[in-house]
């Protein structure tokens, strides 16, 4: 009997042992699932952060990018302005411009009514050139405004100059064909082709006039210089001046 029950005894020790094992290692598997759960949720506290710091990243480049946005759309703001004032100011440059143009065109056109009648058909087409120039719609004022004062610079350069040409005129009811000598803008004179019969303009009188055979060498001197055929020399001429344009 008292074998039976160290046997009984020895039994119910083993399995109390194999009980309590079990229980440990449940509790073993239970703690370690535990720790899983505590590293998965680290792994995604991990995550979020990562992802809250590229968030905020985002947010603050966004932020950046706004505000030179804004300095961009600012400064646009400001230039746009600025082309409207100055769209707004050719409009009235034009508007004055314009007008003064006019009276220049029509001031040199007077001015070469009043001249000597110097290289006529050049500079009646001149002026008519820059009045069609004036009604184009297409052409800059800058333009219009550079051709108008080509225009005087070459008005201006006649009086500095000599020049010699061969253009038509009405003698005693007979077309001739003549070498016309135009001294500055002091004198316009002619010859005939074969130099026998010399002439001048009369400002005064406002018309052409025979010249006595006094003047026959000189002018026939001042041809040849005009034509570099001779260096530059004194001539003795008629002095003829324009009238003042009014």
């Amino acid at each position: 009997m008292i074998g039976l029950a160290f046997l009984a005894a020895g039994i119910a020790s083993a399995e109390d042992i194999e009980t309590a094992i079990a229980e440990e290692r449940q509790g073993n598997e239970k703690s370690v699932q535990s720790q899983e759960r505590i590293n998965s949720v680290d792994d995604q506290t991990d995550t979020m952060a990562s992802e809250y710091r590229a968030i905020i990243d985002q947010i603050e480049s966004l932020r950046v990018y706004n505000a030179q946005l804004t300095k961009l759309v600012t400064s646009q703001e400001a230039e746009l302005a600025s082309l409207d004032f100055q769209i707004a100011n050719v409009t009235v440059i034009g508007r004055e411009v314009t007008p003064l143009m006019l009276r220049m065109v029509d001031g040199l056109d007077q001015f070469i009514q009043l001249d000597v009648p110097m290289l006529s058909k050049e500079r009646s087409e001149r002026i008519a050139g820059l009045r069609e120039l004036m009604d184009r719609a297409d052409v800059e004022d800058s333009e219009k405004y550079r051709r108008i004062m080509e225009a005087y610079q070459i008005e201006n350069e006649y009086g500095r100059t000599i020049e010699v040409y061969q253009d038509t005129l009405d003698i005693d009811g007979q077309e001739r064909t003549l070498d016309f000598l135009r001294v500055g803008r002091i004198s316009l004179l002619y010859q005939t082709l074969d130099g026998e019969e010399v002439g001048a303009w009369d400002q005064k009188s406002h018309e052409w006039i025979k010249l006595g055979s006094e003047y026959r060498d000189s002018i026939r001197k001042g041809v040849r210089i005009a034509r570099k055929q001779l260096a530059p020399d004194l001539i003795r001429v008629p002095v003829s001046a324009p009238e003042d344009a009014q």
